[in-house]
C-alpha cells in the first residue's frame, strides 16, 4: 500500500532531514573535516528514513511545531546511521555494501568509520540537548532519557551483542522476538514515543502508539529476514543471504517462509488496530505499517 499519500509524507520527511543536516554539518577546511565528510556520506546515502518519518508523523498528530520535531527526527536519523556504520564493520556483520554503494569503511577506512559512527551518536545527543529542540527542559530530559534507553545496553547495543552471540544459541520464537525488539524495535518504538513526548500526551494515548510501534518494529524485522532470503543485492542495496551463511536464527528459519509472511501481515493488522482512536490524520501511519513489509519488493 505504497500510496501517494505515504510517498509524499516520506519525501517530506527526507527533505526536512536533508535541510537540517545541511545546516548542521558544514565541512571545515581542517583535519577534522574528514570525519564530518564521512558523517555526511552515510547520512546522505539514501534510505527511506522511516524512523524520522515515524517521529514526524506522530508529532504532527499532536500539533508539535516543525522546528521541534525536525530536530528530534534528525537526531534519530544520526543515531540510526551510526548503528549502520558500526554494523557494517568487519568486526560486526562485515558488509561491504550499504544502500547500493560501498559501506563507509570501504569508501573511507575502518578507523574513520569508527570515528564517524562515534561522532554521529554524540551529535545526536548534542541536538537533543539544545534548547532549540524544545523550550521546556523537562521535555528535553524525557527525550534524552528515552533515547539513551533505546540505544544502550538494554536496547540497540544490547540487541547487537545478542545478535553477535546468536549463532551459538538455541533461540526459540520468544528469545528471537526479544533480540529483535532490542536491536531493531527499540529505536523504532522510540521514534514514535518521541512524538508523544513532544506532544505531552496522556499515558493512554502514548501506550496505544507504543503498541503500534512495537508491532511494526517486529513486522519490519520479519520483512528484513524475508528480504535476506528472497531479494537480490540490487533490491536491498546490501549483501543478501548473510544470515543463513552465518548460522543465525531468523524468523524465516524458525517459522518457514509462508508462516513468516503470515506473521508479518498479522502484526501489521494489529498495529493498525492500535490507531483506532485516530481519524484520517493517522492515515500515513496506517500506510507505513503496510509499507514496512513491502519495501524492497
Amino acid at each position: 500500500m505504497n500510496t501517494p499519500n505515504l510517498e509524499t509524507a516520506l519525501k517530506h520527511a527526507s527533505g526536512l532531514i536533508d535541510q537540517k543536516l545541511g545546516e548542521f554539518l558544514v565541512v571545515p577546511d581542517a583535519p577534522e573535516g574528514r570525519v564530518i565528510e564521512a558523517m555526511k556520506y552515510t547520512l546522505m546515502g539514501g534510505g527511506k528514513r522511516l524512523r524520522a518519518f515515524l517521529c514526524i508523523q506522530t508529532a504532527k498528530l499532536f500539533n508539535v511545531e516543525e522546528a521541534h520535531y525536525a530536530r528530534v527526527a534528525t537526531a534519530i536519523e544520526c543515531a540510526h546511521s551510526y548503528s549502520l556504520v558500526h554494523d557494517d564493520l568487519p568486526a560486526m556483520d562485515d558488509d561491504d555494501m550499504r544502500r547500493g554503494r560501498p559501506s563507509l569503511h570501504k569508501a573511507f577506512d575502518e578507523a574513520t568509520a569508527i570515528l564517524a559512527g562515534d561522532a554521529l551518536l554524540t551529535f545526536a545527543f548534542e541536538i537533543m540537548a539544545d534548547k532549540q529542540t524544545h523550550p521546556r527542559k523537562a521535555v528535553r530530559l524525557d527525550l534524552i532519557s528515552g533515547f539513551s534507553k533505546a540505544l544502550g545496553a538494554r536496547g540497540m547495543v544490547g540487541g547487537q551483542m545478542f545478535d553477535l552471540m546468536s549463532p551459538g544459541l538455541a533461540l526459540d520464537a520468544g528469545a528471537l522476538t526479544r533480540l529483535q525488539k532490542m536491536k531493531t524495535g527499540a529505536l523504532i518504538e522510540y521514534s514514535v514515543d518521541a512524538g508523544c513526548i513532544m506532544g505531552q500526551v496522556p499515558d493512554s494515548i502514548r501506550s496505544a502508539l507504543t503498541a503500534y510501534a512495537h508491532d511494526i518494529g517486529l513486522a519490519f524485522q520479519i520483512a528484513d529476514d524475508l528480504l535476506d532470503v528472497e531479494a537480490c543485492q540490487d533490491d536491498i542495496g546490501k549483501t543478501p543471504g548473510k544470515d543463513e551463511a552465518s548460522g543465525k536464527v531468523t524468523f524465516v528459519s524458525l517459522l518457514g517462509l509462508n508462516r513468516a509472511k503470515d506473521q508479518a501481515r498479522i502484526l501489521v493488522e494489529q498495529a493498525i488496530g492500535h490507531l483506532e482512536n485516530f481519524g484520517s490524520e493517522a492515515d500515513a501511519l496506517r500506510e507505513a505499517a503496510h509499507y514496512v513489509i513491502i519495501r524492497g519488493h
